[in-house]
């Protein structure tokens, strides 16, 4: 017997009524995506000197951007990625500068995933004014005391994807200088803690 009944329209007019051309709306893929739980990191860099070539020139400021889409590539080399948004501040940065290090955030932490995720925030400067921590060896950028995890990468790639970079980075260092203790994770639009 054949199917008689309609087939659904294909057509690119269709499926914009519905949402991307792929018929998924902004709101569907968030909330399905607030339901995967991610970690939470710190992602910094050192802006270069303004000039390079003047040692009494003014060193570039420190960067800092909060991130829940980091994550492991390669074991051997050891390449991890960032994802950040296209045209964003740390964006321009890391497309010139190739070093830059990740805090991976401890529960106790929320505060500063909160300050370096703050829309339309004071500058980075105020916001590592009174935070500890230390310079990464090879980086120069800053690490953030009492991080559970803290790498320092050396940018080998960079993937445009819609309107985000995948930043894919070797790892050139790698440290556990934090206490013991649960992560810092994102789930359902918020931060929480495990437990």
């Amino acid at each position: 017997m054949l199917n008689t009944s309609p087939v659904p329209s294909s057509s690119p007019a269709a499926a914009a009524a519905l949402g991307h051309a792929e018929g998924v709306t902004d709101d569907e893929f968030r909330a399905a995506m607030s339901r995967l739980a991610a970690g939470v990191v710190l992602v910094t860099a050192q802006e270069p000197p303004l000039d390079p070539d003047d040692p009494a020139a003014p060193g570039g400021e420190d960067v800092g951007m909060t991130a829940t889409a980091f994550l492991s590539v390669s074991l051997d080399p050891p390449l991890a990625l960032v994802s950040v948004r296209e045209g964003s501040r740390m964006d321009d940065l890391l497309a010139e500068q190739p070093l830059w290090a990740v805090s991976v955030l401890s529960e106790s932490q929320r505060h500063i995933a909160g300050r370096f995720a703050m829309k339309g925030r004071i500058s980075d400067r105020l916001l590592f004014a009174d935070l500890p921590h230390v310079r990464g060896e090879v980086s120069g950028a800053p690490l953030v005391d009492g991080a559970l995890a803290t790498l320092e990468l050396r940018t080998e790639q960079r993937v445009t994807a819609g309107d985000h970079t995948l930043v894919i980075g070797r790892v050139l260092t790698a440290r556990l200088p934090g206490p013991e203790g649960g992560p810092l994770t994102y789930f359902k639009g918020r931060y929480r803690h495990l437990g």
